[in-house]
C-alpha cells in the first residue's frame, strides 16, 4: 500500500516537473518569436539589398557600404541656429546626405534639388526622410538656397571636413562632394550614389527601402 502511494507521488511530481519544463520552453519560444517579429522589418530590408538579387542585375543603383559605418560618436555639427550637437542625434530617420562648401556651386545645387525631389516622391512616407547638407565651412548660405530648401526638410549643418571624410568613403577618382549618401535610421551608412546620379534610380532605391523597412 505504501509503495503504491510512493509511486503515485513520484508520478505526480514527474508530471508537475514536465509541465514546468514545458511551460519554460514554451515561454522561451514565445520570447524568440516576439523578438523575430520586432526585428523582421530591419531584417527584410537588409536581406533585400545584401542577399537576394533580382534576375537580370544587382538589387540597387547605389553602392552598398559593407561593412556598415555607423555615425561616429565624435562627429559634432553646428545647426542652423549656431548650436552644436552630435550628428548621432539625427538618428531615427533615413538621412540623405550631401557635402559641400556653403557657396554651393551648380553641382551642389543640383544634388540638393535631386534630394528634395526624391523625398517629395515618397508621398506619405516622406516624413521618414530628412535631407542633410553637411557644409564644410560656416560662410553665409545664399538666400535663394535657403528659400528653395527650407527647414526642417533640409538640414544645413556645419561639420569639420576631415571628420566627414573619415566617415564617408568615396570612389577612386571622385571627391566627397561628388556623391549623395544614404544613412539608415539606426545611424549606419548604407549606400553611396554615383557622381552625376540619376534621380529616378535614387528614388527607386529609397522607395524600395521605405517599403521593406518600417524603421524610421
Amino acid at each position: 500500500m505504501q509503495s503504491q502511494r510512493s509511486a503515485a507521488t513520484d508520478k505526480t511530481r514527474t508530471q508537475q516537473g514536465n509541465a514546468k519544463k514545458g511551460s519554460w520552453i514554451s515561454g522561451r519560444w514565445m520570447l524568440l518569436l516576439l523578438a523575430l517579429v520586432c526585428a523582421a522589418p530591419v531584417i527584410a530590408s537588409y536581406l533585400m539589398y545584401y542577399v537576394f538579387k533580382p534576375a537580370g542585375g544587382t538589387s540597387s543603383y547605389g553602392t552598398l557600404i559593407d561593412p556598415q559605418r555607423p555615425i561616429p560618436a565624435r562627429l559634432v555639427v553646428t545647426d542652423e541656429k549656431g548650436q552644436t550637437l552630435p550628428f548621432k542625434s539625427l538618428e531615427g530617420k533615413w538621412l540623405m546626405i550631401t557635402v559641400n562648401g556653403s557657396d554651393c556651386d551648380e553641382q551642389c545645387a543640383t544634388r540638393l534639388y535631386f534630394m528634395r525631389q526624391v523625398r517629395v516622391l515618397q508621398n506619405a512616407e516622406r516624413e521618414r526622410v530628412v535631407n542633410v547638407w553637411l557644409r564644410t565651412d560656416d560662410k553665409p548660405v545664399a538666400d535663394v538656397i535657403k528659400s528653395a530648401y527650407p527647414q526642417p526638410d533640409t538640414r544645413m549643418l556645419v561639420a569639420d571636413e576631415k571628420a566627414i571624410a573619415a566617415w564617408l568613403p568615396v570612389n577612386d577618382g571622385t571627391k566627397l562632394t561628388d556623391h549623395i549618401f544614404l544613412v539608415d535610421p539606426n545611424g549606419n551608412l548604407m549606400m553611396r550614389f554615383p557622381k552625376n546620379p540619376d534621380p529616378k534610380k535614387i528614388n527607386g532605391d529609397v522607395a524600395k527601402l521605405l517599403k521593406w523597412s518600417r524603421i524610421g
